[in-house]
């Protein structure tokens, strides 16, 4: 029986509910792969909306060997000095062939780590991961659009784009199921057409 590709998802506290549900749901419901959710502490984390999320692992490269892709999760505290460092991780799932990707303040996280150097990206907009951070590596690439880019091995997408994100990433991270992706994209779509 073949191995299920695995997902890790980096969550912090105050991350974003909407950002990860339709990657999460979709990949494990529609698509056969395993997620699991990473955070720097052991204990429960808060969402913006208030509910719990208990993490299945820390963030460790090592105890995250097996992952095939991380998507790093937004939260209003990635903009912090204290958020944690996630650069190991990131690059041990890269170095091995993997996805990486970020949406809203997540993108900061890939900023930092330095995967956007050489690399088509986007995020809540023009400037403002130097807002957040100063100037980073590969900043003069980024792409001020409302949709997910993805470039190789990276995704990146804006808080509002939690559909997009969500096709790019499984796209990268799945691409012998891409007719059945371009279907759920086409069903997600259904709903921004005109209502009349």
């Amino acid at each position: 029986m073949d191995q299920k590709k695995m997902i890790g998802l980096v969550f912090i506290d105050a991350f974003a509910d909407w950002e990860f549900g339709l990657l999460s749901g979709s990949a494990v419901e529609w698509f056969g792969a395993r997620a699991v959710a990473l955070a720097p502490t052991a204990g429960p984390l808060r969402s913006i909306g208030g509910l719990h999320l208990v993490p299945d692992r820390g963030l460790d490269p090592q105890e995250n060997a097996d992952l095939d892709a991380v998507a790093v999760i937004g939260a209003n505290t990635w903009p912090s000095e204290d958020a944690p460092d996630i650069a190991p991780l990131l690059h041990s799932v890269l170095s091995r062939g993997g996805i990486v990707g970020g949406i809203c303040g997540g993108t900061l996280a890939l900023a930092r780590a330095g995967v956007f150097d050489g690399r088509r990206h986007t995020s809540n907009g023009a400037g403002w991961i130097q807002s957040q951070i100063g100037d980073y590596a590969g900043s003069s690439l980024y792409q001020d659009v409302p949709h997910a880019v993805r470039d190789a091995q990276i995704v990146s997408a804006a808080g509002s784009a939690p559909g997009t994100f969500a096709t790019e990433f499984l796209e990268a991270f799945l691409p012998e199921q891409a007719e059945q992706i371009a279907g759920m994209r086409s069903f997600i779509a259904r709903e921004y057409q005109a209502a009349g």
